[in-house]
């Protein structure tokens, strides 16, 4: 069964578990704010997010612009600057399909149903290859810029999954595949060998990865 859910499209894709700092200065979009600050219960400040194909606006196109799998997320920090616009923290929390969008009111609404993944075993193989490429890849960049991920990796593999995901130096629709996958093994398969990709690149040519624009400020709006 569908639901409605505020709807906050973005050129980015959000992965569950990952917190997401978003710049908030366009008139709808500051609308759906103020809309989640008036509902009393925290943890149901919730909204969803969808990647944009092209461009930053719906646009007359409407939800055919829009990706259909997104994820829900919750707010989690707001601060309210003196000119209106807000700087937000928000989380994501699972995968969402977007069925269809109503751009009619003061804010994005769409109808929307989960979109689970499936369960299956992930490999203890898979598992130590994921980690170890990741490690040569923080490490490859040991000289040129800041660790793209702090702490020790998650153990359970799903969330290993969606975090290598959020990590990984890709362009908007890899990591909208890497959100689509089946499963965590799926996932944990495809960033794998895409950070073999990046790596096998960094050695002919050293450079900053693409994701120092995925970790940047968004402002999609």
């Amino acid at each position: 069964m569908s639901t409605s859910l505020p709807m906050f499209p973005l050129n980015a894709v959000i992965f569950p578990g990952v917190s997401v700092p978003l710049n908030v200065f366009e008139d709808r979009y500051r609308a759906l704010v103020h809309h989640l600050l008036r509902v009393e219960d925290p943890t149901q400040r919730l909204f969803g997010s969808v990647g944009i194909r092209e461009g930053y606006e719906v646009g007359e196109h409407g939800s055919q612009s829009l990706f259909r799998v997104g994820c829900r997320v919750q707010l989690t920090e707001v601060e309210a600057r003196p000119d209106g616009t807000f700087s937000i923290v928000a989380v994501g929390l699972d995968r969402i399909q977007l069925e269809r969008l109503d751009t009619s009111g003061a804010f994005p609404v769409g109808q929307v149903v989960d979109c689970p993944e499936t369960t299956a075993e992930v490999p203890e193989e898979l598992l130590r290859r994921a980690r170890e490429v990741f490690t040569a890849y923080r490490a490859a960049l040991a000289d040129i810029r800041t660790d793209p991920y702090s702490g020790e990796l998650p153990r359970d593999p799903s969330y290993l999954s969606w975090t290598l995901a959020a990590c990984a130096p890709l362009p908007l629709q890899e990591r909208q595949a890497l959100l689509e996958a089946e499963d965590a093994a799926d996932r944990l398969r495809l960033v794998t060998d895409l950070l073999r990709g990046e790596l096998r690149a960094m050695n002919v040519l050293p450079s900053l990865p693409a994701t120092d624009v995925a970790r940047t400020r968004w402002s999609p709006n």
